[in-house]
């Protein structure tokens, strides 16, 4: 045999000795006691932690629980959703889509002198004014996204706003009217062109009288009951379609310094001025600086300002000392569109009573606002306007800089 006789098999015959001699030793420690049997660990053998030695019997192990350490494979906690956001139809601006789906609720406004400050103008997304009777203009204000706090003083229907409202299908919210605007509503509101909601008919629920002011420039509502009355004549909420156009806000650097637009009723001076920090257009009226909204106490100012040229003739209602007046708000004419500090001219159509005024451009294109609120001056032929064109920076080139 390999190795028979020879010094290696002396060399393993002796190891095997050392091998066998040190097992007997360690079975002599165990049984005296002196070191304790290792305990198999499963998955872990010939890995036992050493204990250290004792002449005393070993007492009895108490398993003492602890955390388990997080398992690697426990899911992570889910994030959160981003919000869907989509555009507003009335305004363009981003909210979620149960805002942009809020049917519009329009609302005619006082503007005579002791009327102001009126209350809701900040939360509007479209404001109308426009000639109403005796050369005072009125306000409506249609309401989607935001919810005014309060809004008033409410005044009584016209048959031209009624064609406004209509664009939406709006519910028009007011104070009687003239004949001709309620035989529309007789006839035409309950969704055919806008759902009637007459103060006559829903006031002291969801409308009311404040004691600050003397009547009739004291009717008031706020958003949370003019949403109620909605649901409430049927004007459900559901998807619209946008009728303008909306884009970018322009750059900071880009925007125009200066700029102003001034309009004038009989009764009522109106001034804009462009603000390029704010990209808005901070108005005035007769009277004040600057006009303030009384329900938050905060600066009139839109995104948009929309200067349209109409016909407006007596409206023959058997009232004439009321001298109530008719439009021609089917039609087209000439418009100014004021967006991102500049002006442009250009044209207003609209093909019949429940279709949207659209704006264009000389090219005949469809005119792109700046996402927000839009105010819409309605002037009679020959009524006094004054444009002035803010300046445009001078974009400094490299160059240029370094010269």
């Amino acid at each position: 045999m390999l190795f028979r006789g020879t010094p290696m098999r002396r060399f393993l015959v002796g190891l095997l000795g050392v091998f066998a001699l040190g097992s007997m030793l360690a079975v002599g420690l165990i049984n005296a006691g002196l070191i304790a049997a290792p305990s198999p660990t499963p998955g872990l053998a010939g890995f036992q932690s050493a204990a250290p030695a004792s002449s005393q019997p070993a007492p009895s192990a108490t398993l003492i629980s602890s955390p388990s350490p997080p398992s690697m494979s426990s899911p992570l906690p889910t994030p959160a959703p981003t919000p869907k956001l989509v555009p507003a139809p009335l305004t363009g601006d981003m909210v979620p889509p149960a805002v942009a789906d809020r049917h519009p609720i329009a609302v005619m406004i006082d503007d005579l002198s002791v009327a102001r400050p009126q209350s809701g103008f900040n939360s509007a997304s479209i404001v109308w004014h426009a000639p109403a009777e005796g050369g005072i203009p009125r306000y409506m204000m249609i309401f989607a996204e935001k919810l005014p706090s309060s809004v008033g003083p409410i005044r009584s229907a016209r048959q031209y706003y009624i064609a406004w409202a209509a664009e939406w299908k709006a519910m028009y919210v007011h104070v009687g009217g003239s004949g001709q605007a309620l035989a529309t509503l007789r006839r035409d509101g309950q969704g055919e062109l806008v759902y009637d909601a007459d103060q006559f008919r829903w006031g002291g629920r969801y409308m009311w009288r404040i004691t600050e002011r003397f009547a009739p420039h004291n009717v008031y509502s706020d958003g949370e009951h003019l949403r109620q009355l909605a649901r409430r004549v049927g004007a459900t909420d559901g998807p619209l379609q946008s009728a303008w156009r909306f884009g970018k806000e322009l750059d900071y650097g880009l925007r125009p310094r200066g700029g102003l637009i001034e309009v004038a009723y009989r009764a009522n001076r109106i001034r804009y001025r462009y603000d390029f920090r704010t990209n808005t257009y901070r108005r005035s009226v007769t009277g004040e600086e600057r006009q303030i909204d009384a329900a938050n106490r905060v600066h009139v100012a839109p995104r948009n300002v929309i200067v349209m040229i109409m016909r407006f003739g007596a409206l023959n209602d058997g009232h004439p000392n009321k001298h109530r007046l008719e439009a021609q708000y089917v039609g087209s004419g000439t418009a100014w569109i004021s967006t991102n500090g500049k002006t442009i001219k250009g044209t207003w159509k609209k093909g019949r009573i429940d279709r949207a005024t659209r704006f264009f451009d000389r090219s005949g294109r469809p005119v792109v606002l700046a996402p927000g609120q839009t105010f819409v001056q309605v002037m009679p032929v020959g009524s006094p306007i004054r444009i002035q064109q803010g300046k445009v920076p001078r974009l400094r080139t490299a160059v240029e800089g370094i010269l």
